[in-house]
């Protein structure tokens, strides 16, 4: 599991007081750049290596500003080419967010999906959550 630990800003704020639903997605990415560099150490844009197939996000409590939140990421599920990121958003002991990405191991140049490295699909592993039901409230 990797965690990182935020405090949200004035401006993640919407009109009713609470963490606007956009930034879910957001923080979730910014939380996922441990799990990118087991792929590319250095971060290197010229080097990329995965496109994001697909995210969905859950509500189950709301957030508010100047409290900090935790988010955990983990790895799901692991394939050939793609695995998928599991993520929770937690705020005063109380899980109020969590989603999963699919993410694939890709070639920008050649335009297609490549075979996750043995090295990294270990690495992967050492960070893997087995889900077998949804997140309780």
């Amino acid at each position: 599991m990797f965690s990182e630990k935020i405090t949200p800003r004035f401006s993640d704020t919407d009109a009713l007081g609470h963490i606007n639903n956009t930034m879910i997605p957001i923080w979730f990415e910014g939380a996922r750049d441990p799990v990118f560099r087991l792929f590319m150490a250095d971060l290197d844009i010229k080097n990329w290596q995965l496109i994001l197939a697909k995210i969905d996000v859950s509500y189950h409590a709301q957030m508010f500003y100047g409290e900090e939140i935790e988010i955990k990421t983990f790895i799901s599920r692991i394939g050939g080419a793609s695995f998928d990121v599991y993520q929770e958003l937690w705020q005063n002991g109380s899980l109020c967010s969590s989603g999963t990405a699919a993410m694939v191991h890709y070639c920008y140049k050649e335009q297609s999906s490549r075979k996750i490295p043995e090295d990294v699909k270990t690495s992967l592993l050492l960070h893997q959550k087995l889900l077998h039901h949804k997140p309780v409230k």
